[in-house]
């Protein structure tokens, strides 16, 4: 059998493809590969941007327009006549504008500029993006920005100017989204609205197409804009910083100028190559002179006017504050200090226009006497600058017209007239002592006020007695010639006393004085400055305006309105007059502080101020202890000022005519302000009202005269407060005298040491005093004075209350020691018995027996008597029984080793009597002389230096040895001796005012005298 071998097929080849089948599966295959790569890119993309704005916000479109709208606002400040003061305090100035107010051409320039495609794009110019990078890759001489108007918005609205990748991205598509949601309007006006300028000519830094042509070329409008102006702004924006004509201090910069030059240039060159401008704009506006088109040079208004702008921003970030927090006090204190911080941006951000009362023309003559500084004292190099501070006051509406804050900004910026506390001194009393003591009856300008010593606790030196500006005590006198020569004790006892340290606090703060704290309330010599701080200048001068206006307080202010940058009135100062006192006591406080000027303290015044015969002015000097600041507080019924003189540090004080520098810069000030601005003093005359009487009272007690009344005073009266009274001060005693006061005698003091005479009954007897200053010197620690500066000086017309304090001992007094005559004066030590009252004087003439002279000596007074040259004399010491010490050792013209003594205790010879009639001591028996005969009627005339007697004698009277001049200063009866002289003609030199009436004795050589008739002279 064959088996059958079968064959496989061979395989078949596929066709071969054509070459177009072939292209077309490498096309397909390049655009799977394609769009895997372009998803691949894309989702990168995606990713990459994800990753960038995934912590940003997506904005709404009611955000994007807020923000577009919302532009920082520069504000100014305005004196009271519209007048600029300044732009607030800030380093930029922003002045939005509407769309409807830009101009085409200023908008065609930074198009054209910036962005010549604005119209047509989305936001993001690609071509423009191209190009920028080729001109960058390139290194092109000229590059554009590749960012839109839109793109530069966005960064300036709400993304950093960090040049990083992801800001960009974060800009486009912010870009984008403003697009969708703004116009073409809308995106160029916010544009023009937010970028930079650079700086302009006053040095801030211009942000806005208005500010910018305001700080660069000072034009407000800008149609007034040409078109080389248009486009020099327009350039600025790309690099403010590098093109700017000018520094931070406004200051011309000609490098910066020049770079700017160019780039101007190129938008005018832009603006042609777009038909913004013909070819015949082009060639004239290149030949414009720009340089001389920039603004002038002008300071910032903190240059110009630094003191006042920063109290401006300060009183307006309060009113602020308030608007915002009504609950808040409007004091930044630390509790509220962010509230004040956030007002304060508010108002250097919104625009606000601040009117103030600020008269420009008085607050630049204060500044310009404030600064000259021939008005004040050398800098010293340990006090520093002397300081200045001065407050003018409308006082009825309570307007500031003007301050003084300071003499240099750039020494102290503090302002002392409104952020100081200084101790008042007395400028104070008016406020706190006789402004209340007026209102309530206690005291009027003819009442009768003590000047004696007032004691008052000291929790460190156990009592303090507070003196006068002058030495010692006058004592009884009105409170009218107590404010003029500024006693202390009178407004001390007013203060402490007849009204109340609370009482007088809350007087004071119903007339604005808010720095008192509870301290104060225990502080006896507040009414003097003695306060825990003190009062501002601002409050002081505001207390007093209320007396100019008729004793209703307005509260002082500076700020008149305030308005938003949409012309809203937010603020609106209202003038709220509370009547604190009655126009009766604001007259009468008038009229006493008139006579500090005319009589008193206020001589600097007096003799600089020059609108008296026109414009009436009163006022108070102050002045702090050891003169660390000086005051004066003056008014007329229209304004009042107050001014402050110091230094920053208390401590330092002011010396020789610096205590009186407040006054002089006062009268500076107003002589200025009447001169410049006379309609702020229309008022000529303080008016009185009605209710104020004048009459006449005791000068002794203040009250109606008695038939016993032999001294007056006529002054104003409240009708209310006339006392009804009659006087019942003066009474008739016997009295002796004994360390500065009036004691009743013991029996048995003999008469010669006694007086009796018409003594006044005084609030506080003067022999009380001596007891109660005893008392405290026991305890007080420190220095004091002796007791005899304390005693009132007139002391010696007080009526006695209290027994002689010293005591008969039981045993004759000593004999006085070292007794010596010289020159027709007999000195000598006193006895060392405690109970002596006085001493009398023993003479002997030509060897004759000694007689009492009839002159004596009290135990208080000065050791001394009065001799002729040709005898010899000896002195016997008396104490309170009487009993008479044995006689002293002899002195005198003659030492006689046996001499004749009478018998000391009998009576002595009468002295000298009150009716002027002669004296006739004992003589010897074998003697037959008679007294010489009367001088006759003396004439005294003044010389220049003191005055000159002369009398007529008897030629044939050659027993007259000498006369005696003897005066009474009182004119009282009592006589004292004056002087001697051996012809008939005595001269006499004194400085000080001589009144009284005055007599000449003549004596003969035995001793025998004849008085003449009295004569009454005066010289002032």
């Amino acid at each position: 059998m064959v088996e059958e071998k079968k064959k496989e097929p061979d395989k078949q080849r596929p066709p071969k493809r054509s070459i177009g089948r072939r292209i077309g599966s490498v096309i397909g295959w390049l655009f799977v590969i394609g769009l895997m790569g372009t998803l691949f890119v894309g989702g990168a993309v995606f990713g990459y941007v994800t990753s960038i704005v995934k912590d940003e916000p997506i904005r709404s479109r009611a955000l994007i327009e807020q923000k577009m709208n919302d532009n920082a606002v520069t504000g100014f400040a305005y004196f009271g006549d519209g007048s600029p003061i300044g732009q607030l305090r800030t380093e930029e100035d922003r002045r939005p504008v509407s769309y409807d107010d830009i101009p085409k051409l200023v908008i065609d320039a930074v198009v054209s500029i910036e962005d010549n495609r604005f119209y047509t794009h989305n936001g993001v110019d690609f071509m423009g993006t191209a190009r920028a990078v080729k001109q960058r890759l390139l290194n092109e001489p000229v590059q554009t920005g590749g960012s839109t108007l839109t793109q530069q918005l966005a960064r300036q609205a709400f993304l950093s100017r960090d040049k990083t990748s992801d800001r960009k991205v974060k800009e486009i598509l912010l870009s984008l989204r403003l697009e969708r949601f703004l116009s073409k309007e809308q995106i160029i006006t916010a544009y023009l609205n937010k970028v930079p300028f650079g700086n302009g000519s006053n040095g801030y830094n211009v942000f806005g197409i208005k500010a910018a042509a305001k700080g660069i070329f000072n034009i407000s409008d800008l149609n007034k804009l040409n078109i080389a102006q248009a486009a020099y702004l327009a350039g600025l924006p790309q690099l403010p910083s590098a093109y700017s004509a000018f520094n931070g201090i406004g200051e011309f910069d000609e490098k910066s100028f020049k770079r700017a030059l160019k780039r101007q240039n190129l938008v005018l060159d832009r603006m042609l190559e777009e038909g913004k401008i013909t070819p015949e704009e082009h060639k004239t506006a290149k030949a414009f002179d720009i340089k001389k088109s920039l603004a002038p040079r002008t300071q910032k208004a903190y240059v110009t006017y630094p003191y006042l702008m920063m109290e401006v921003e300060r009183q307006a970030s309060k009113i602020l504050m308030k608007i915002n927090h009504p609950d808040v006090d409007g004091e930044q204190t630390k509790e509220n200090g962010d509230l004040m911080k956030e007002a304060r941006s508010q108002l250097s951000t919104g625009g606000y226009r601040i009117y103030t009362t600020i008269d420009r023309t008085i607050y630049g003559s204060m500044r310009k006497i404030a600064e000259d500084n021939s008005n004040f004292y050398p800098d010293s190099q340990t006090k520093g600058k002397e300081q200045t501070a001065a407050m003018m006051i409308d006082n009825k509406t309570g307007a500031i017209l003007g301050m003084i804050e300071g003499r240099d900004f750039k020494t102290e910026e503090m302002n002392y007239a409104t952020q100081m506390v200084r101790q008042p001194g007395s400028a104070m009393k008016p406020i706190a002592a006789y402004l209340p003591a007026l209102e309530e009856g206690k005291v009027q300008p003819g009442s009768i006020v003590d000047d004696s010593p007032i004691i008052l606790k000291d929790y460190s030196k156990g009592y303090h007695i507070p003196r006068n500006v002058y030495r010692g005590y006058k004592g009884l006198m009105t409170a009218r010639e107590a404010l003029n020569n500024s006693t202390n004790t009178v407004a001390l006892k007013l203060f402490n006393n007849a009204i109340g340290i609370d009482k007088a606090w809350d007087f004071s703060k119903k007339l604005g004085i808010t720095t008192l704290v509870e301290a104060d309330n225990a502080a006896s010599t507040g009414v003097l400055g003695g306060l825990k701080y003190g009062v501002s200048v601002e409050e002081l001068t505001n207390a007093y305006s209320s007396i100019g206006n008729h004793g209703k307080f307005t509260d002082a202010y500076m700020i008149e309105k305030i308005v938003d940058s949409n012309g809203k009135i937010v603020y609106q100062h209202k003038v709220d007059p509370v009547q604190v006192y009655s126009d009766q006591t604001a007259y009468l406080m008038t009229d006493m502080m008139r006579t500090v000027i005319t009589n008193g303290s206020g001589d600097t015044v007096r003799n600089n101020y020059k609108h008296f015969n026109t414009i009436p002015v009163v006022g108070k000097t102050g002045s702090s202890q050891n003169y660390g600041d000086s005051w004066f507080m003056g008014y007329s019924p229209d304004i009042t000022l107050g001014v402050w003189i110091g230094y920053k540090q208390s401590v330092n004080v002011l010396v020789d005519d610096q205590k009186k520098h407040a006054q002089r810069i006062w009268s500076k000030v107003m002589n200025e302000a009447i001169d410049l601005k006379p309609d702020l003093f229309p008022t000529k005359e303080f008016k009185k009202p009605e209710g104020i009487i004048s009459k006449t009272v005791s000068a002794y007690s203040g009250k109606l005269p008695s038939e016993l009344t032999d001294k007056f005073v006529t002054d104003l009266f409240n009708v209310k407060y006339v006392p009804t009274e009659r006087d019942d001060s003066l009474v008739k005693a016997k009295y002796i005298t004994y360390n500065g006061a009036n004691y009743i005698p013991r029996d048995g003091t003999p008469s010669d040491f006694l007086k009796e005479q018409m003594v006044i009954k005084r609030e506080k007897p003067i022999d009380e005093l001596i007891k109660e200053l005893e008392a405290a010197f026991a305890v007080m620690r420190g220095e004091r004075q002796p007791l005899e500066y304390y005693i009132p000086r007139d002391a010696n017309k007080g009526m006695p209350t209290k027994v002689d304090p010293r005591v008969d001992d039981g045993r004759a007094p000593t004999p006085p020691k070292n007794v010596n005559y010289s020159n027709g004066v007999i000195t000598f030590s006193p006895s060392g018995s405690p109970d002596v009252v006085g001493y009398r004087l023993y003479r002997s003439l030509n060897n004759g027996p000694y007689m009492q002279t009839g002159q004596i000596v009290m135990a208080d007074a000065t050791k001394q008597f009065t001799g002729l040259g040709n005898a010899s004399y000896y002195i016997v010491a008396v104490d309170v029984a009487g009993k008479a010490s044995e006689p002293s050792a002899i002195a005198g013209y003659q030492q006689i080793v046996n001499p004749i003594v009478p018998d000391i205790d009998t009576k002595p010879d009468e002295v000298i009597p009150d009716d002027g009639a002669q004296e006739t001591p004992e003589t010897d028996s074998n003697s037959s002389s008679t007294p010489p005969q009367q001088p006759g009627q003396p004439n005294i005339q003044a010389t220049p230096d003191g005055f000159k007697a002369s009398w007529s004698s008897n030629p044939a009277d050659d027993q007259v040895s000498l006369y005696i001049i003897h005066y009474s200063p009182n004119n009282d009866g009592i006589y004292q001796q004056l002087g001697t002289s051996q012809s008939n003609e005595f001269y006499y030199k004194s400085s000080a005012p001589i009144s009284g009436t005055f007599r000449i004795t003549a004596v003969n050589k035995i001793g025998q005298s004849s008085p003449s008739a009295t004569v009454f002279f005066e010289k002032n």
